[in-house]
């Protein structure tokens, strides 16, 4: 018979200002995800261009991981020099931003059966990849002292 055995060290979930530096987190790399998804979406919503869906969104991830990731770089040059705030960029948290980005698109599918922006859907784009990676991002502040986005 095989013991469970306790992890060492358990991760306390209520802590509180863990959650709102998480949630201040999230909400960057929401900001730089959405520039470049929200922008790829409405180019190909207004021009017309017959893509289908899935290459619009597949590309509209892209676009938003490339946002996101100039944003963080924008910011962090502030704090350091350029090269060192790209590669800070680049080693954020890649699982945060890619829920982030497929969640966003997945709604945006599942309620309009598209790649399609519209005043109703936004909105909850926006929550669903705000809540999407929020505990994961909760947890590598806690565990390993690491944010997606500073």
């Amino acid at each position: 018979m095989a013991l469970v055995t306790e992890p060492k060290s358990r991760i306390d979930w209520r802590d509180r200002p863990v959650w709102r530096q998480a949630g201040i987190n999230t909400s960057w790399c929401l900001l730089g995800c959405s520039i470049g998804d929200f922008g790829t979406i409405l180019f190909f919503q207004l021009s017309g261009i017959p893509w289908p869906t899935l290459a619009i969104m597949a590309l509209a991830i892209v676009n938003g991981l490339l946002t996101s990731i100039a944003l963080e770089t924008f910011i962090l040059s502030r704090q350091m020099d350029l090269r060192n705030a790209f590669r800070t960029a680049i080693g954020m948290s890649m699982i945060s931003m890619i829920s982030m980005e497929v969640a966003m698109n997945a709604t945006d599918w599942f309620l309009t059966g598209g790649a399609k922006l519209t005043w109703w859907v936004v909105p909850i784009m926006l929550l669903v990849g705000w809540l999407t990676p929020l505990p994961y991002n909760y947890w590598r502040l806690k565990a390993l002292g690491k944010g997606c986005c500073h």
